[in-house]
């Protein structure tokens, strides 16, 4: 495995870095405190080909490897998470599949605006009683001529507010649990679809998340994504290309706790030395970014594992439940480092403190990986 970026993914990471820097970083605090979506933001990322990184360019797409897809998530997530999030969702969730399961035609109508950053997307799996468990959810597909008619409420879905287009796992037939789950691609201007305002959350303020509502939704058969019954396999695959997109996330939330807590050390001056020079304070420094590196190399991992075509079930496992659980570590030392400073919000750790969080808990709980993990080494011994 090839651990060192080539020539053009150290030109991306720089240009992107610059973005964030300049386009994104001056709005991530005030949009963390409004709740305001950055659609502006999204749309001057996508005209940088960000909204579908690793979708080839006759989709829409930049074209680059997954690799690259983890340098623009952690390099955006770094400045403003709810903004990596927003990218991330589009990327993974929604491009992914569509490049994956669509027709040919529906790549080029649906996953193309998407991949250019025209349209923004959404993947609409979770509801109120069918988080972890997906297999138990209860919204309903039933098949009317030329269209399917879809009944039921989502939750918790990033990007909701805004989407333009939302990716539905309804079932045909409840008692068959997963066997009857079906994708669909859901114009969000489709009569018979409501969502609901904000959701004010602890972290990733900005993310817009929010509830759907379907009610005799008509959507055409021509957007199935799959055949009938293929839905819940869509989900799980796709899960697991956007756990590689949260453990970038969790990393560069991380990184940015890490720099402003090693200059925070450097500059602060406790009983006539600076607080770098306390072992207590060193100590705390080389855990975090030991652990920062150890949970990019996962991330890259997962990544490298996926751009050449392997099963990447467990590494995207083990990369997203250690970079989460790394950003909380890193995250918490950050905001103690910082003292009664950083529990306020003249800083920025406390942002990073409260975005760190959402990482251990959307797309797959860190309970749900150690289960995943688990299964797969067993079955495997």
């Amino acid at each position: 495995m090839q651990i060192r970026l080539s020539p053009e993914q150290q030109l991306l990471q720089e240009s992107v870095r610059r973005f964030a820097e300049e386009v994104v970083a001056p709005k991530a605090k005030e949009i963390d405190a409004s709740g305001e979506f950055p659609r502006d933001v999204y749309d001057q990322a996508g005209e940088l080909g960000l909204a579908g990184v690793a979708v080839p360019e006759e989709y829409g797409g930049a074209g680059m490897d997954v690799v690259s897809y983890c340098l623009v998530i952690e390099e955006i997530s770094r400045v403003c998470a709810s903004t990596g999030v927003i990218l991330s969702v589009n990327n993974s969730l929604v491009c992914d599949p569509l490049a994956a399961f669509g027709s040919e035609e529906q790549k080029h109508e649906i996953l193309a605006p998407l991949a250019r950053g025209e349209r923004l997307g959404c993947f609409a799996l979770t509801e109120p009683g069918a988080g972890s468990d997906a297999a138990s959810l209860r919204t309903t597909a039933r098949r009317d001529g030329d269209d399917y008619v879809l009944d039921g409420e989502k939750v918790f879905i990033t990007n909701g507010t805004h989407a333009d287009l939302a990716l539905v796992f309804a079932t045909l037939d409840r008692e068959q649990g997963h066997k009857a789950i079906t994708a669909f691609a859901v114009d969000t201007d489709a009569p018979g679809l409501r969502r609901g305002g904000h959701e004010v959350k602890l972290g990733v303020n900005a993310s817009g998340t929010t509830w759907l509502a379907f009610e005799g939704l008509r959507v055409p058969a021509a957007r199935r994504l799959g055949g009938e019954g293929e839905g819940f396999k869509v989900a799980m695959a796709t899960l697991d290309g956007g756990r590689i997109g949260i453990a970038a996330q969790a990393v560069g939330i991380a990184q940015a706790a890490y720099e402003a807590a090693l200059a925070y050390a450097q500059e602060r001056e406790q009983f006539g030395r600076s607080l770098s020079k306390f072992q207590a304070i060193q100590f705390y420094l080389a855990d975090m970014v030991t652990e920062l590196d150890a949970a990019r190399l996962l991330t890259w991992k997962a990544a490298w594992a996926k751009d050449r075509g392997r099963r990447y079930t467990l590494e995207a496992a083990q990369a997203k439940l250690f970079a989460s659980e790394m950003a909380q570590r890193v995250t918490n030392k950050a905001l103690q480092i910082h003292g009664g400073y950083g529990y306020t919000r003249e800083y920025n750790v406390e942002r990073y403190f409260r975005d760190a969080r959402i990482t251990e808990i959307y797309e797959g709980t860190s309970e749900i990986h150690k289960m995943v993990i688990a299964d797969w080494v067993i079955d495997r011994a």
